[in-house]
């Protein structure tokens, strides 16, 4: 169908989350009809650079992969979907088997589920309920958050969230859940200096478990790396910490990998930067690089085998299809050392982003970990104010003019590439961020 008629029928039937329905009017909706690599063509037949995987950044190994298609249309032919509970398909016991592989010591029970925000759900359920199981904390029920963590749109995951505006206009919601402050770069709400703030970050998390009551307190739930204004990379010594803390009052540690996981910062998990295992870990997005839903949480033994009944259940769970997808994708991210190639590019991306752009008058910090990077701004930067307009917004909807996709969030810009791009890829963006940036400045006198 024409562009014109696939708009008018997505505004008659579809909703559209978490946008400004007045943007969307004034805009339309974005909508694709083909993907090869890195290129998408909307239906308005524009072809663009998606330097965002797919929006989410849960694309990691671009568009049309028939390898990973034809895995799947194999299983599915062959055997699609059998329940769940103890009813198991080959492909996701091999599935499970090679993620305990890749994870952090001692991580080794896994749980299938179909998205990031069940994997949350799954991971609180599962501390909760190890707490009173194993006797430890018969009382535990509080979960500790961090400002502006994101970690999920389902009641409990969203419990735990701060950021996108989801959680107050859902409230009341479940109980137990309270925050501290998370890290942040560049600019923090108590104008400390960066180091200083990362380690107060860490110390905070101690005092909220004694306010809350630590035998209350059944576990610390953490971006390793908060996607809140773009990509607030952490240093070592905060998880370092928080593992300190954690063990020193029961509270099960859980990172929440959704993101991070499966190679985006050049690591198969973003927590082997630190050198530090959690306790309960989720993953999802790159995981079957976007092409089947399914997410998923890793857990140490003693928390999983402490019950004699998990109680909790998802439909979808262990779903072969999608167990087929992700053991594709992960074969060709190891076959073509595609994590080691993120982290060297990742690099390199980061090397030219900062050169090129961080001179620029409205640009703050440039940051980033592998192939996630943001471009945070300010409209001083002696203050390192941010912007309270659209200014942001504005530069990466010049991008997308000249064909680049990336996102804003909040004070920031950012980017997440497929892992397959190449240089000339990332080359070409650098070039059209730095023009875009160096437009929208000029037009609105902030040059």
């Amino acid at each position: 169908p024409p562009a014109a008629e696939l708009t008018a029928e997505a505004f008659d039937h579809m909703i559209f989350p978490l946008i400004p329905y007045a943007d969307v009017k004034e805009h339309g909706p974005r909508i694709f009809v083909e993907g090869e690599g890195l290129r998408l063509i909307d239906a308005n037949g524009k072809t663009y650079l998606d330097m965002m995987s797919s929006h989410t950044r849960a694309n990691a190994l671009g568009y049309g992969n028939e390898e990973i298609a034809a895995s799947v249309y194999e299983q599915l032919r062959n055997l699609h979907y059998v329940g769940t509970v103890a009813n198991l398909t080959e492909p996701a016991i091999e599935l499970a088997t090679k993620i305990a592989s890749l994870a952090p010591e001692p991580l080794e029970r896994v749980l299938f589920v179909s998205g990031g925000s069940e994997a949350v759900e799954s991971a609180i359920k599962l501390a909760k309920q190890y707490q009173i199981g194993s006797g430890n904390k018969p009382r535990a029920y509080k979960v500790i958050s961090r400002w502006n963590a994101y970690h999920g749109a389902t009641m409990g995951a969203m419990g735990a969230t701060d950021w996108l505006g989801i959680r107050h206009i859902n409230e009341p919601g479940a109980v137990g859940y309270s925050f501290i402050p998370g890290p942040m770069n560049y600019r923090n709400p108590f104008g400390m200096e960066t180091g200083a703030y990362m380690a107060f970050c860490a110390e905070y998390l101690e005092q909220q478990i004694l306010h809350e009551g630590p035998e209350l307190v059944a576990a610390f739930i953490a971006e390793p790396v908060m996607q809140a204004n773009g990509v607030q990379v952490t240093p070592p010594s905060y998880f370092q910490r928080v593992r300190e803390i954690c063990d020193k009052y029961g509270v099960v540690w859980i990172d929440d990998e959704v993101i991070t996981g499966f190679g985006r910062t050049g690591n198969w998990f973003a927590i082997e930067r630190p050198g530090v295992a959690p306790d309960i870990m989720t993953f999802a997005k790159a995981l079957t690089a976007g092409y089947m839903p399914m997410g998923g949480i890793i857990a140490r033994p003693e928390i999983a085998d402490s019950m004699p009944i998990f109680r909790h259940v998802h439909t979808f769970s262990g779903h072969a299809g999608a167990a087929a997808a992700a053991s594709a994708a992960i074969r060709i991210m190891e076959r073509d050392r595609l994590v080691e190639k993120v982290r060297t590019d990742g690099v390199y991306f980061l090397n030219a982003l900062t050169r090129e752009l961080e001179p620029l008058p409205i640009v703050g910090e440039v940051r980033g970990a592998g192939f996630w990077v943001a471009i945070d701004f300010t409209s001083d930067k002696r203050s390192k104010a941010a912007f309270s307009d659209d200014t942001v917004k504005a530069v990466a909807a010049r991008m997308a003019e000249d064909g680049v996709l990336a996102s804003a969030i909040g004070t920031a810009i950012e980017m997440a590439p497929p892992y397959v791009a190449t240089r000339s890829d990332l080359d070409h963006t650098v070039e059209v961020a730095a023009r875009a940036i160096r437009e929208i400045s000029k037009e609105r006198g902030l040059a």
